[in-house]
């Protein structure tokens, strides 16, 4: 497939001041160890307080176990906790599970995020393969347990980051991507009532399963599949939620992108060859999928140019019109989208629609931490190709502009350390210029 001739900028125009990472909770953290040489630091108590928060997980009372999940969220997005990980990271993988399974709404999806930020802060090998494979039953349970929107959103971001970044085999993503799809696609028996999901959680299950379906290899996964999956997306591109639709149109490009529909295709005229009865079935197959094709094609022309109805938020309506303009110009002349979202001083750019959902799904899921992880976390360099300029260093450490105004303000700690350490040494060298008056007195009386 091409690329797109005319580049299109991503709006989104992100800065290194995360909102979550603020200069008032940044100085709260500020250690009363400072030292300064050679370039001047400030060194931040932070695993302490974290400590705290791990041992608040402990306590009976459901409100301080959240409160203590939110700190370490909060931590999590403003730095890459690689040291407190390496001490607490079977401590806080276990408390978070026990809060998934006896929590409240809002503890499972704090729980959730916490360990959606632990497996991308330590990255693929033994601990997020642990990750997974401890969490995968505790998160299908919860799924199955509960049907608010917020708590399963949480869940299904969770499940999806634990494995994009520990899965290693196919049959482990499938795995995952099959406990998605069942909220939407229960497999009924005698004794289950169906419910119907909302479309939060429809959007929710869509944008995760997409999420994931980037990471493998499509031509491995089964007919069946593909003809549930596309028949299904393509009946979301009719639906009257906004969000809904958007999901969809994206999962539909990345099925479009890896070729499937095509590969899906061709399986079942292959499979027509034979002079069995079983080859009207397959030429009906072929003739359904092919029409599917047509429809859907229709469908995001027309969602590409919907005129804006009565209540509809402009920007909603923007977001659908772009992101079908882009499916629109990929299916009718193969040209993949090209973004460029500002980091800092540097530029991450996706050339793909797997590049664009991976970006914009771990965006939403690090929101105010997204800059941080993309500036100093190697994995999700690795993912996007994305090497940032080491700038604005300070003791070799990346600092925000939140923290660089910190540093600069009278009242910061940096400068409260530089006023003591020049009044030390203006009074150790005063004290050395009267020792030296003293003895010359000295001298000059004998």
């Amino acid at each position: 497939m091409g690329k797109r001739k005319t580049q299109r900028k991503n709006a989104a125009m992100l800065d290194s001041d995360d909102e979550n990472c603020s200069v008032s909770s940044s100085s709260t953290m500020v250690s009363d160890r400072m030292s300064v040489a050679g370039t001047e630091e400030v060194e931040l108590n932070k695993d302490s307080l974290l400590d705290e928060a791990v041992d608040a997980l402990y306590e009976k009372r459901g409100s301080t176990r959240e409160k203590a999940l939110a700190e370490i969220i909060e931590a999590f997005n403003c730095n890459l906790q690689h040291q407190f990980v390496e001490k607490k990271f079977a401590t806080l993988l276990h408390q978070c599970l026990n809060s998934i399974k006896k929590g409240s709404s809002k503890e499972i999806s704090f729980a959730s995020h916490t360990i959606g930020l632990l497996a991308l802060t330590v990255g693929p090998g033994d601990n997020a393969r642990e990750i997974l494979e401890e969490s995968i039953i505790p998160l299908s349970q919860a799924l199955k347990s509960g049907s608010e929107s917020s708590k399963t959103a949480s869940l299904l971001e969770c499940l999806a980051i634990i494995t994009f970044v520990g899965g290693t085999d196919p049959e482990q993503t499938e795995k995952s991507m099959q406990i998605m799809w069942q909220l939407v696609h229960p497999k009924l028996g005698s004794n289950v009532v169906s419910v119907k999901p909302s479309a939060a959680v429809i959007t929710a299950v869509v944008s995760a399963w997409s999420f994931l379906l980037t990471t493998t290899d499509g031509w491995k996964l089964s007919p069946k599949l593909w003809q549930e999956s596309i028949a299904y997306l393509s009946s979301l591109l009719d639906k009257d939620d906004r969000s809904v639709r958007i999901a969809a149109g994206e999962g539909l490009a990345v099925i479009f992108e890896m070729g499937s529909l095509e590969k899906f295709a061709a399986e079942v005229k292959g499979s027509s060859d034979g002079s069995v009865p079983e080859g009207n079935k397959s030429k009906e197959g072929f003739s359904y999928i092919q029409g599917l094709k047509g429809k859907i094609l229709n469908q995001v022309r027309d969602l590409s140019a919907e005129a804006a109805g009565k209540g509809s938020a402009k920007k909603d309506l923007n977001n659908q019109r772009n992101l079908f303009k882009d499916v629109l110009e990929f299916l009718e002349d193969g040209y993949s989208p090209e973004t460029s979202t500002k980091i800092g001083g540097d530029a991450l750019q996706t050339s793909s629609w797997s590049q664009l959902i991976q970006l914009n799904f771990l965006r939403r899921f690090l929101a105010g931490g997204f800059t941080k992880h993309m500036q100093e976390n190697q994995f999700l360099q690795d993912v996007f190709g994305f090497t940032p300029k080491k700038r604005n260093l300070i003791g070799g450490e990346h600092i925000s502009n939140g923290e660089k105004r910190m540093y600069k303000s009278p009242n910061s700690a940096l400068n409260k350390a530089r006023t003591q350490l020049l009044n030390k040494k203006r009074m150790l060298s005063a004290g050395r210029n009267i020792g030296h008056y003293a003895v010359n007195g000295g001298d000059e009386d004998s």
